[in-house]
């Protein structure tokens, strides 16, 4: 080892003692989300030379006006240094609640905040933010079977083609002829991206290929949607009830749910429920659906579905896309037709699938998601439902109210971006205190039943590849004939791999399971949409990094902390990163450096006598965490 940096826990600077942590059991336990009539103990600790004579917990729901007091009790003191004061709440309705603490004292009222991730709280004169308990359904739980495992999702005309050539009825399409090419981004001469370009990936190819997933420890499937659709990413649904021809038929998708099934995993299926296209049965701009249709017939079955302000032209279409036009979620029709006993959404479960990845969840009103839940946990309590949110969705407002997805009526698990931005940002040189607050927040406002099923990604079909986006040039709002031009040289794609071994550990680690956007395990590049979208490269794989991906589903499946284990941080400063997960079997130790130079690092005492995994090296009881390395120790 030529320079190291020495770091032990004993030694790391002594920190003032804070009024309040709400991420501390000394000062708030439990820790994080509770469920309704939870009882939650609270503990200040007040500077002596304050002089306080009387302290209370300040309360409010969420978006009441009011706030509640509660009369806190001196529990004692600590030599001259500080007044403990201590009391309980039990939240009993769901929902997110808000808090603070008032103290009296012989200069006034002083109020202790929420401030940075260093002193975690102050004492002000007046209040400021507030903390927030997220409150949940009594009872609720979510499914077991994603719990430890891995989940891989595919953008099915990109991932394997059979070689069963269609019979599609369609002229107003591409095939392409080169699998490894791009896809065509350019404008066509109206100007328009088309998306009608196919490299022919179907179901059976996915199912040729169930063997290869299992080998990476895959335990769930997600595909991006796979109905009958115009386009190449169908998110403009044609036909709900139908495979697209292009990838094949219902019998081959009950056949890869079979068969997926034999090597335990799972398939879940994309649902678009806030619009459809506008090539479809439903509204049939185009035509191609004969005479009805909502854009054809006011008298259409589906004509409800749709907003039109003057028909049949002008017409609500998601985000100004006039080919998406955006559904009435809450009409009557249209929930039947999705969430009814007969609907779509039990019908592809009938087939096979586990459950759904939900499209632009935070634009579907509550009441459509609490009746889609109803239809998934009707069908099989097990079935998983999951939301496409890219903000912490705890205390995530749109359309003018909080939304409700995460208190148990609504999803069971949300994407997980707010991760995927910590990592992204570790990676990148952010400062790692700041990288585990992001990680600390979520655990915080996240139920449990919700964080052990999280959504852990790191690219998907929406974002620049991973690997583009630790190593490469930021795209800046470039267009697409540059982003066509451009790939990691050398040194850009060494330094990317090496940083995407860091990325994906911590990835594979953290509470929830992770998610592998098809081919970041081959070490494929890409900008945005379509460059993040190309096809697999089979044959031309980065054999390394796929087997970096198999020993860290190995790990998954061996260490039962990272199932459903608690997680406490160890150490987050600079470049160096560590967190131990443990459950009541087992324990592992996980760190992390971006730096450099070789960090030396204590072993956490309960990990004494533990063995080191995936070529972590200990010397003299000290774990070595390589320069822009990892390490891990199991128990």
């Amino acid at each position: 080892m030529s320079k190291t940096q020495k770091i032990k826990f004993a030694n790391q600077e002594v920190k003032m003692v804070a009024p309040f942590d709400s991420r501390d059991e000394h000062y708030r336990s439990p820790f994080g989300a509770v469920e309704q009539g939870t009882n939650i103990h609270l503990t200040i600790r007040v500077p002596r030379d304050l002089h306080c004579s009387y302290a209370e917990l300040a309360v409010k729901y969420d978006y009441s006006y009011n706030w509640q007091y509660h009369k806190m009790y001196w529990y004692g003191m600590h030599n001259d240094e500080y007044d403990k004061w201590e009391c309980d709440f039990k939240p009993e309705d769901i929902g997110l609640y808000w808090y603070g603490f008032r103290l009296r004292t012989q200069y006034g009222d002083r109020y202790i905040n929420p401030t940075d991730v260093d002193t975690k709280s102050c004492i002000a004169e007046s209040p400021g933010r507030a903390w927030q308990i997220t409150c949940y359904k009594k009872g609720f739980t979510t499914p077991s079977w994603p719990v430890g495992g891995v989940m891989y999702q595919i953008f099915p005309d990109r991932f394997c083609f059979s070689g069963e050539k269609k019979d599609i009825n369609r002229n107003d399409i591409t095939i392409m002829d080169d699998w490894y090419g791009l896809p065509q981004w350019w404008p066509n001469e109206n100007g328009e991206i088309t998306n009608t370009d196919f490299f022919q990936g179907d179901l059976k190819g996915i199912t040729q290929k169930l063997s290869y997933l299992k080998k990476l420890g895959v335990t769930c499937i997600y595909l991006n949607p796979i109905s009958k659709a115009y386009s190449n990413h169908r998110y403009d649904t044609g036909d709900y009830s139908e495979v697209d021809p292009m990838l094949g038929t219902e019998e081959d998708f009950v056949t890869l749910c079979k068969e997926a099934s034999k090597l335990g995993i799972h398939i879940i299926n994309d649902g678009v429920y806030s619009h459809t296209g506008s090539d479809s049965k439903y509204f049939n701009r185009s035509g191609n659906y004969g005479n009805g249709g909502a854009y054809r017939d006011k008298n259409s079955p589906y004509y409800s579905w749709y907003k039109f302000n003057e028909w049949p032209n002008n017409y609500n279409s998601w985000w100004g896309f006039y080919t998406l036009p955006e559904v009435h979620e809450e009409d009557p029709n249209f929930n039947e037709y999705i969430n009814g006993e007969n609907g779509i959404v039990r019908k592809w479960m009938r087939l096979g699938n586990s459950g759904w990845r939900l499209d632009v969840a935070d634009e579907l009103p509550d009441g459509f998601l609490e009746n889609l839940r109803k239809a998934v946990k009707a069908e099989n309590p097990q079935g998983l439902v999951i939301g496409e949110v890219w903000e912490d969705a705890s205390n995530k407002e749109s359309y003018g109210a909080r939304r409700k997805f995460l208190l148990g009526d609504q999803l069971d698990s949300v994407m997980n971006y707010v991760f995927r931005n910590a990592i992204l940002d570790f990676c990148r040189g952010t400062d790692a205190k700041y990288v585990m607050d992001t990680i600390l927040s979520v655990l915080e406002n996240y139920p449990k039943p919700v964080i052990r099923v999280l959504m852990n990604l790191l690219s998907t079909h929406d974002t620049e590849r991973i690997l583009t986006m630790i190593a490469g040039e930021p795209l800046n709002g470039r267009d697409r004939k540059w982003q066509a031009e451009h790939k990691l040289n050398k040194e850009q794609r060494e330094r990317g791999l090496t940083l995407m071994r860091i990325a994906t550990g911590i990835q594979y680690t953290l509470p929830g399971f992770p998610c592998v956007y098809y081919g970041d395990e081959a070490g494929m590049e890409g900008y945005r949409d379509p460059f993040n979208r190309c096809g697999y490269p089979w044959g031309n794989e980065d054999q390394d990094l796929i087997q970096w991906h198999t020993q860290l589903g190995e790990m998954r499946q061996t260490v039962s902390a990272l199932w459903d284990g608690d997680f406490r941080p160890v150490y987050a400063k600079g470049n160096v990163l560590s967190y131990l997960r443990y459950d009541k079997e087992s324990g592992i130790y996980c760190a992390f450096n971006t730096g450099d130079v070789d960090v030396i690092m204590d072993i956490p005492a309960a990990l004494y006598d533990s063995k080191p995994l995936m070529g972590t090296e200990i010397i003299n009881d000290r774990v070595v965490v390589p320069a822009k390395g990892t390490a891990f120790i199991a128990m």
